[in-house]
């Protein structure tokens, strides 16, 4: 199976290759670079992999949540490939492929990211028999001192920048159930890959019109008034 993958949801930007159970990667830090690099990023894995795009049996992508310009950027690269080859799209939760950062030997994770205004994208997962994580409960974009866990689970590993978010609020309030913390894990195309290889196998493509950006959030923005009020509640 030979499936492309684009993550460009946080200030990470990642394109990943998955051929024949072997897989390629460039990831980098790199704050509004996503458009310029992605692209080339594709080009460069599909040359050293020595495939030609129409080899591709599916295109991947990070659906969000996540930052509203990186979620769509992903969207329209993997939306734009899929049509011209007809090839089938496979979007992966953010989140999800966030709390494949955490270790494998974690039974419940709590995946997190900062989504400014004072708040973070969240979500809990268990890992299932098979050893995938799966959703508990819903992904939320919420303030991090209302945010509940899915279960009364005594251990949880935690990864994401949600939990140094509006001053680490998130890790302290569930210090005591942490028996890890990533709080500089980024979600990454290698992980995207991880999920969508085993729902290509399923059958779980689908066509690239049908894919949905996970937002959220509805206001993309504060107004500059509601901005002002923050601040002055935080006492700013």
């Amino acid at each position: 199976m030979k499936l492309l993958a684009f993550e460009t949801a946080t200030e990470a930007c990642s394109v990943a290759l998955h051929v024949d159970g072997q897989v390629l990667e460039r990831f980098e830090i790199a704050p509004r670079r996503h458009a310029e690099l992605s692209l080339p990023w594709a080009e460069q894995l599909l040359a050293e992999a020595g495939i030609h795009r129409n080899q591709l049996d599916g295109i991947a992508l990070s659906r969000g949540p996540g930052a509203f310009t990186g979620v769509r950027l992903a969207i329209a690269i993997a939306q734009g490939i899929a049509l011209a080859l007809d090839r089938p799209l496979l979007p992966v939760s953010t989140l999800q492929a966030l709390a494949m950062r955490a270790p494998q030997t974690a039974q419940h994770v709590l995946a997190s990211i900062d989504a400014r205004m004072g708040e973070i994208y969240a979500a809990c997962f268990v890992r299932n028999a098979e050893g995938e994580l799966q959703l508990q409960g819903s992904e939320v974009v919420i303030a991090p001192d209302a945010f509940e866990l899915s279960s009364d689970a005594s251990e949880w590993a935690g990864v994401g920048t949600g939990f140094g978010a509006v001053d680490g609020v998130l890790a302290s309030r569930f210090h005591s159930r942490l028996i890890s913390l990533d709080a500089q894990a980024l979600p990454c195309a290698s992980d995207v890959l991880k999920i969508a290889v085993p729902a290509m196998l399923r059958g779980e493509g689908i066509a690239p019109e049908l894919v949905q950006p996970a937002y959220l959030r509805d206001n993309v923005a504060l107004t500059l008034i509601e901005q002002q009020a923050l601040r002055a509640a935080k006492g700013g």
